[in-house]
């Protein structure tokens, strides 16, 4: 039986801007088509890193001697997860990494220059001026998506997008570094998460395999990064 189906929990960490719903409904069902009985959806909050890692943290003390979790992640929710596993390699049973943004330090990536924009035209402006302008240059679900989750979270959102503009990911060596099964899924037309840099994931991993998809598919069902996310999991799990 393939490693990533020994995970009876899995942990789930939203994206930049995003919070544990859109998480949960992107991701849940490849957690539960992979095993997990316990699914923890993450909701993000100022500490937007040291929350995700408490939260592996915990979930690693639930499963107990020896067990391992599953974890699936959104952009910076999917660099912390490898962050986490090359810090606690025998503790994870595989990661689902969907849409990551960019490998080590965020200098000059649009996602990074993105959420720190965003962060001052909050503070300057205020949240809803800045959803009215998001909503402008945005398709309609993603603007949608985005409303909702901005005003879930509420007075933590400009410290989190601070805290992500900032954060240095894991570099291609340290990925190859982590033999732990990743699938990974890129988006082929997002300019904030370029497909290039989901598959410079998948040639540094040892076990790894890459799934691509697009924006409408996206937009269509947030599932479909389940979909895409799980088989590319299973496939990497039987690499070595």
């Amino acid at each position: 039986m393939p490693v990533t189906y020994d995970a009876p929990i899995a942990v789930l960490l939203p994206g930049t801007g995003s919070d544990a719903d859109f998480a949960r409904r992107a991701l849940a069902p490849a957690a539960e088509s992979l095993g997990a009985r316990s699914i923890d959806a993450v909701e993000p909050r100022s500490a937007l890193v040291d929350g995700y890692h408490r939260a592996l943290n915990e979930a690693a003390r639930e499963a107990g001697d020896g067990g391992r979790i599953l974890i699936g992640g959104v952009s910076i929710g999917a660099m912390t997860a490898v962050q986490w596993a090359l810090r606690s390699p025998d503790r994870v049973a595989g990661i689902i990494a969907a849409m990551p943004a960019w490998c080590g330090r965020p200098d000059g990536t649009a996602a990074a220059a993105s959420a720190a924009l965003t962060a001052r035209r909050i503070a300057a402006d205020g949240l809803e001026t800045t959803i009215a302008q998001m909503r402008a240059g945005s398709p309609r679900w993603l603007g949608d998506e985005l409303a909702r989750s901005w005003r879930v979270l509420g007075a933590d959102l400009v410290d989190s997008m601070r805290a992500a503009s900032g954060y240095v990911a894991p570099t291609p060596t340290e990925i190859a570094a982590l033999d732990v099964p990743i699938g990974i899924v890129g988006v082929v037309d997002d300019p904030l998460h370029p497909v290039d840099v989901a598959h410079a994931w998948a040639r540094a991993a040892r076990r790894s395999a890459v799934t691509t998809i697009t924006l409408d598919e996206l937009g269509a069902d947030p599932s479909v990064l389940s979909t895409a996310g799980a088989g590319a999991l299973r496939r990497a799990a039987r690499t070595r």
